[in-house]
């Protein structure tokens, strides 16, 4: 089955949580209108479809290869990046001061969507340099900035993420990785990293790695972490490239999926230092990769859309086609029916349809909040903003990318036996999701900094006001009173209630109580997620007439997976303390 993007579902999204319609008199974005953002999305759609699609299942099979320290790609995937580079969609969400488009993220969410729904693989690459030219333009230095990001804005150079080491790898404070000042303004650079995704390929000329490591004198743990720039090859004055820097990759990790893009092991300065160049302040590298991180967060969150889109779409299509039994009531034929008649697989396919539509909501709701953030008019404007962004971004990668795993693993259940052998392609899908929660910061971390960090903003101003503009939508819903709705409304009351009593309870174990916090974290973030998801379905939903299929996947969330709320809420405020009660690992022994 082709990957088709979808256009349609992708656009309604943005007129319901990221005012698209409105963007013309916004004064957020001057020179950009509707219709530019629907073309452009609908140039990425074909992209993606007629050139990174058709390499997925390929690039699945084959997957990179490692010889003589050089990474080769599967076949095609070079001259998809060629074709990818010279479309300019490498630049399409970079700043204008470096040769980019400067489009905003509410164009650059969905568009990254497409990519890794095609071709997730793929969609790795331009992901992680997009994080190395944010990280690079907000701490490096203008002749940094200067030398760097014209090549990386082009395409033509790659950026990676050097954070992990074998000992050291949420924990950063461990990391041994070292920089010695040479006296001429560069480092020298030793040490390994694992899990570095495209550390090696053979796409660009050059591939330009941040990596955290320490001053001789830094402090100890993390206060003690600097980031530097070190370039696969070292680069002249004029632009031009120069000599192989002392960085090499020893390994390409096996996995379970997205085997065609390379994680590798790099090892920096076995033949005496790999030249780097500070980015920021010494011994603040952290902060400023975190930049990194926490675009690359939202990043992750469309992939996760993206895979559970891709999946839906080869489910439904499998189940239109596959023959089996007879639906109740049975049909005229007196034949098979296809399994898309069976209300089982109804049931399976509107769940993944209506989580993959709530995640997306998500995504673009975070996506428009940073773009108030930063185009804002005022201060107060761009703060609240990036406020409710914050709060926005775990849900975003996390839940985005539980569901990318719960989605894809119906789609083989729709499969049936079909779907646990590789020949249908829907295994494919399931593996390939499983690494979405666990990097750019596991779930469980995102859940944590979800109630430690994001709930407390402005004084739980932040939160406060968010739990209001959903009650807002809400009563909206049950304002219109209308009997294709069912229940909708009720059940959004609950979970909204659900919620608020959680929070409430997260608001009082915190600081005090922290540990059960970090206990019941996960469970509240799924939570707020499903609530908020629901919400942004129906205030969609309000918009359309009565038996739109979008009217009918808003109800099927409430009505179906919101009831999910109250059980999540008891697990939240009554669940802590069995989690806690075998500290000493009793259970375990």
């Amino acid at each position: 089955m082709t990957y088709q993007a979808p256009v349609d579902d992708i656009v309604f999204s943005l007129k319901t949580v990221a005012a698209l319609d409105e963007m013309d008199t916004s004064g957020l974005y001057p020179g950009l209108d509707a219709d530019t953002v629907v073309a452009v999305i609908e140039e990425a759609g074909k992209f993606g479809a007629e050139v990174l699609a058709p390499l997925n299942a390929i690039g699945d099979r084959i997957g990179s290869k490692l010889s003589e320290g050089k990474v080769t790609t599967p076949p095609g995937f070079g001259a998809a990046y060629r074709q990818f580079v010279e479309g300019g969609w490498s630049a399409l969400p970079c700043s204008d001061a470096y040769g980019g488009q400067g489009l905003p993220e509410i164009v650059a969410t969905p568009v990254g969507e497409i990519w890794n729904a095609a071709n997730v693989s793929f969609g790795l690459c331009p992901l992680l340099t997009q994080g190395a030219i944010h990280a690079i333009e907000t701490g490096g230095s203008e002749e940094l900035r200067a030398k760097f990001l014209p090549k990386m804005v082009a395409g033509h150079w790659t950026g990676t993420m050097n954070l992990t080491e074998p000992h050291a790898g949420s924990d950063l404070g461990p990391l041994s990785t070292r920089a010695e000042p040479q006296g001429n303004g560069t480092y020298r650079i030793t040490g390994t990293k694992i899990f570095i995704t495209y550390g090696e390929h053979d796409l660009a000329e050059n591939i330009i790695h941040l990596v955290l490591a320490r001053l001789p004198d830094a402090p100890p743990g993390t206060r003690g972490i600097s980031l530097f720039l070190v370039p696969k090859y070292l680069v002249n004055d004029d632009g031009s490239l120069g000599d192989r820097n002392d960085v090499i990759c020893a390994g390409v990790e096996h996995k379970l999926g997205i085997m065609a893009s390379p994680t590798c092991m790099m090892k920096f300065g076995e033949n005496g230092g790999a030249t780097g160049y500070l980015v920021g302040e010494e011994n603040r590298g952290l902060a400023t990769m975190f930049v990194m991180m926490n675009a690359a967060r939202l990043g992750v969150g469309a992939q996760g859309v993206g895979v559970a889109e891709r999946a839906t779409q080869h489910a439904v299509a499998y189940a239109k086609e596959r023959r089996q039994g007879r639906s109740f009531p049975a049909n005229g034929s007196g034949g098979m029916s296809p399994i898309i008649e069976h209300a089982d697989i109804r049931r399976m396919l509107l769940t993944m349809k209506a989580l993959t539509q709530a995640a997306r909501m998500i995504c673009y709701a975070t996506a428009k909040e940073l773009d108030i953030g930063h185009r804002g008019a005022d201060e107060k404007t761009r703060k609240d903003a990036l406020n409710r962004a914050a709060l926005l971004t775990p849900l975003a990668k996390a839940f985005s990318t539980d569901i990318a795993n719960e989605v894809a693993s119906l789609g083989v259940q729709v499969h049936g036996g079909m779907g646990f052998v590789e020949e249908t392609g829907a295994a494919q899908y399931l593996r390939d999701a499983r690494i979405l929660p666990i990097y750019e910061g596991t779930n469980g971390i995102q859940a944590i900094d979800l109630v430690t960090r994001k709930l407390t903003l402005d004084g739980g101003a932040t939160a406060t006001a968010f739990l209001a503009g959903l009650a807002g939508i809400i009563a909206n819903v049950r304002a219109a009173n209308r009997s294709d709705f069912g229940h909708m409304a009720d059940r959004l009351g609950e979970a909204l209630v659900n919620l608020q009593s959680a929070t409430l309870w997260m608001a009082q174990m915190l600081p005090g109580h922290t540990e059960k916090a970090l206990a019941s974290a996960t469970p509240y973030l799924r939570l707020m997620s499903l609530t908020a998801g629901g919400a942004y379905l129906a205030k969609g939903a309000l918009t359309e007439p009565a038996g739109s299929p979008r009217v009918a996947i808003a109800r099927f969330l409430a009505e179906n997976l919101l009831t999910e709320t109250k059980s999540l809420a008891e697990a939240v405020q009554h669940g802590a303390d069995s989690v806690l009660v075998d500290a000493h690992g009793a259970v375990f022994a």
